[in-house]
């Protein structure tokens, strides 16, 4: 049945040894100057291979430009849609995907030329002797090293290393990709400065830049990229608008090579510019364009009433018949008001058709070719065709439904607006029109009372007046749009072009690769010793024990660094030395604190083997007989004895021989080199060890020692694997329990409560044994084990070998 002590394993939960934690931090420094030396090595290499970046910008501002050309005439209007919509759509513009192919592709920013540095290849754009002028409809090796080398000024050579048996080329006119035969081996072929190179995998002309330097004997690099990932690259262009001025945008770029960032720069704003006034001359495109047209119609019109004039005029007296100029005169100028009504009909009826039948408003000719001045037509038209031509300009740029939505929400109510100012200028037009034809109707009546001839030559002269003064009119009308577009002036302008003065480095961080090495060189061993302090279940210091039992600890021993079990014995002065004279200062207090008088006994045992039991008998039975008092180390681990190698001993007779009534006690004992010390050692193994020592006569041994010695030491198995110790903790005044640091179990020592709280050992100690006092599984506890350097003089001073010095002898040795 169960006790309620067994119950006890649970008391005395220790919490974060925050203490011990850090000492064993800093115990591992080898490991941390290992780790940041790596860390920092690391750090150096990656920043020395990192190529330097540089970031340059220009400024344009956006001012709405009116032109000085436009009249209330001319009416050739367009909107951009004011400075604040300028700005959205010229930074969503700049960072459109169809907006950089035009740049990308201008420039040949997809061809690399490169040049080998220290560490890696460098991007040398603009600074290269050469460049090279590609058949863009003929295939180029795609995404490989081409590489240059100039034999002389007037000839080169390039290698190839083909791996495979295939080749892949990008053709440039559409951007696709292909694939060549190749032989798998390095091509190597040389060319003159400016022939024309035909391969399967390359097609160019190699051409040398004006003042190029020196370059004979040089090598370089060509490559070849995909277009779209180029493009790609070139989209994160910054746009930045002034927070000042909100027509001020900042261009910015980050890049390898200042040449490069500053020619895009200043290439995608002339682009910009062009686009935009491009969208300006379109009305005056668009006109130009209707009246060329118109014109081509007329010319041949006022060319055959031309001809029948001067037919009609041939042979006859033109004085004769010439007459009724007045009438001539008078019809004349019915007939030019009907052709202006009859062209603002015609122009509406086609604006109407357009309206209801297209969705690109763009190439809407302007009013003004028809005569239209009604104001509400043409801003209706003009509005028009700028949101088309905004729309259209953003479709590659804005994925957002939304704002499509919202133009053709704004297109279609102008459509409404325009429909209906249409229908109603048509109405009047047409009552104008039949009083026109009216007025004309009573002259025409007039003219059929003059002779026929007369009638004849006014009918021709009224169509080629006619026709004469509608070219005239198309001409200065043309002449006019022809002005406007000249004139038209970008809302786009630079304040300050991209440049290279100097500067602009802003990387590499090699500060942050440091801070970086700095952090993960502290943090890699901190993660170990962290997990090594959790994971590890075992003693490490006084603290400990402390914390998991009331057992009073009265010692600390270091490590016997020698290795002879004879400490005490060999180096009396020592610090070791010292920790077991103080052991036996505290064991002679417990024996005096429970009146023990005459011959003391004392236990010896641990949870497990390996923690030092015939260690410290040996060394506490030592300090014993060094002060003169006759001592006896019996030899009581009958399963797996030791004490015979210690002192060079043969464990043929022993305590076994005494308890089966073999030998008697005077031929067990064995003398030692110790002075006052005797040591019974434990014979042969038994078949029942627990049975001889649970015997009457094991009680007849400890009697008759009591009789010859002072102390009498108890070297006993483990406690936690055999309960022989047990059985012999009623022989013993005190029982010392060792632990050995970074080996013992803390379970094991709330075991060890449980024993004791059961009555099953009495009048127990706790040693710890094998502590390191700079180790890096604990800190220093003045248990008169070292005492630092307040020891200087009264420990003998031993030469310890330092961790370079160790590192030194071992290379020494190999």
């Amino acid at each position: 049945m169960l006790d309620i002590k067994d119950f006890s394993i649970f008391e005395n939960h220790s919490n974060f040894d925050f203490k011990g934690f850090l000492l064993k931090i800093a115990s591992y420094w080898k490991w941390f100057l290992v780790s940041l030396i790596i860390a920092f090595t690391i750090a150096y290499q990656v920043n020395i291979r990192k190529e330097k970046i540089y970031g340059m910008q220009n400024v344009i501002s956006i001012k709405e430009e009116s032109n000085p050309f436009f009249t209330s005439n001319t009416s050739l209007v367009f909107n951009w849609g004011g400075i604040s919509d300028q700005v959205t759509g010229i930074s969503t513009i700049l960072q459109s995907r169809s907006h950089n192919e035009q740049v990308v592709s201008k420039l040949q920013y997809y061809i690399d030329y490169l040049t080998q540095g220290e560490y890696n290849l460098i991007d040398s754009y603009g600074s290269v002797p050469f460049y090279v002028d590609i058949d863009k409809s003929k295939g180029q090796l795609a995404n490989s090293l081409i590489k240059i080398k100039f034999i002389n000024a007037n000839e080169y050579e390039i290698r190839i290393p083909f791996e495979t048996n295939s080749a892949s080329l990008i053709t440039y006119a559409d951007n696709t990709y292909s694939n060549t035969a190749v032989q798998a081996s390095e091509y190597v072929k040389r060319f003159k400065v400016g022939q024309q190179v035909s391969l399967p995998f390359l097609n160019w002309k190699l051409e040398i830049n004006d003042n190029p330097g020196l370059y004979t004997g040089n090598e370089y690099f060509v490559r070849f990229n995909d277009f779209d990932g180029t493009v790609s690259r070139y989209k994160s262009i910054n746009v930045d608008s002034d927070d000042k001025g909100g027509s001020i945008l900042t261009l910015g770029m980050q890049g390898t090579n200042k040449a490069r960032l500053v020619e895009y720069l200043n290439a995608t704003v002339k682009t910009l510019i062009k686009i935009q006034l491009d969208g300006k001359n379109q009305f005056a495109n668009n006109t130009i364009s209707f009246i060329d047209s118109t014109l081509v119609a007329m010319e041949a019109q006022l060319k055959q009433t031309g001809n029948e004039l001067k037919s009609f005029r041939k042979d006859k007296n033109i004085l004769e018949i010439e007459g009724g100029n007045k009438v001539s005169d008078k019809i004349m100028a019915f007939d030019v008001e009907k052709d202006n009504v009859t062209r603002k009909i015609t122009y509406y009826n086609s604006l109407k058709a357009y309206l209801n039948n297209s969705v690109d408003y763009s190439r809407l000719p302007a009013p003004s070719v028809a005569g239209i001045e009604d104001p509400n037509i043409v801003s209706g038209v003009s509005k028009l065709i700028a949101l088309s031509t905004q729309r259209s300009e953003m479709a590659y740029a804005v994925k957002s439904e939304k704002i499509f939505k919202d133009f053709d929400s704004q297109m279609q109510a102008l459509k409404s607006v325009l429909l209906e100012n249409i229908a109603s200028a048509k109405s009047s037009l047409l009552y104008d029109l039949s009083l026109v034809n009216a007025k004309i109707g009573e002259a025409e009546s007039t003219v059929k009372r003059l002779p026929e001839e007369q009638q004849e030559l006014l009918k021709i002269k009224r169509k080629y007046d006619l026709n004469d003064n509608i070219y005239t009119e198309f001409l200065q009308k043309r002449n006019e749009a022809e002005i406007v577009k000249a004139s038209n002036l970008s809302d786009i302008h630079f304040i300050d072009p991209a440049k290279d003065i100097g500067g602009g480095l802003i990387g590499p961080k090699t500060s942050v690769n440091y801070i970086l090495a700095l952090f993960l060189g502290l943090l890699i061993p901190l993660l170990f010793v962290f997990a090594i302090f959790f994971i590890n279940d075992s003693v490490q210091n006084a603290d400990d024990i402390s914390k998991v039992s009331q057992i009073p600890l009265i010692g600390v021993i270091g490590v016997n660094k020698d290795g002879k079990n004879l400490a005490v014995f060999d180096k009396p002065k020592s610090a070791l030395s010292e920790a077991f004279r103080g052991i036996r200062s505290s064991l002679q207090f417990l024996y005096k604190k429970q009146q023990v008088s005459g011959t003391k006994t004392l236990m010896i045992t641990s949870s497990i083997s390996g923690e030092g039991k015939t260690f410290c008998s040996i060394n506490i039975a030592t300090v014993f007989a060094l002060s003169e008092k006759k001592t006896v180390i019996v030899g009581l681990d009958l399963r797996k004895p030791r004490l015979a190698d210690e002192f060079n001993l043969t464990n043929q007779l022993g305590v076994v021989n005494y308890l089966i009534r073999q030998n008697s006690l005077s031929e067990i004992v064995n003398k030692t080199q110790v002075p006052n010390l005797d040591v019974i050692l434990s014979g042969p193994i038994p078949p029942n060890p627990s049975e001889l020592i649970l015997s009457d006569t094991m009680k007849e041994l400890i009697d008759e020692l009591k009789k010859n010695y002072d102390y009498i030491i108890l070297d006993t198995p483990p406690v936690g694997l055999v309960a022989d110790a047990l059985e012999l903790a009623q022989f013993a005044d005190v029982t010392l329990y060792i632990v050995r640091q970074n080996y013992t179990k803390k379970d094991m020592i709330t075991l060890l409560n449980t024993r004791i709280k059961r009555g099953e050992l009495n009048n127990a100690s706790i040693v710890l044994n094998g502590f390191e006092n700079k180790a890096k599984y604990g800190s220093a506890y003045g248990y008169g084990y070292g005492y630092g350097d307040y020891s200087n003089g009264y420990h003998e001073q031993y030469e310890k070998t330092g961790f370079f010095k160790t590192i030194s002898k071992r290379l020494n040795k190999k």
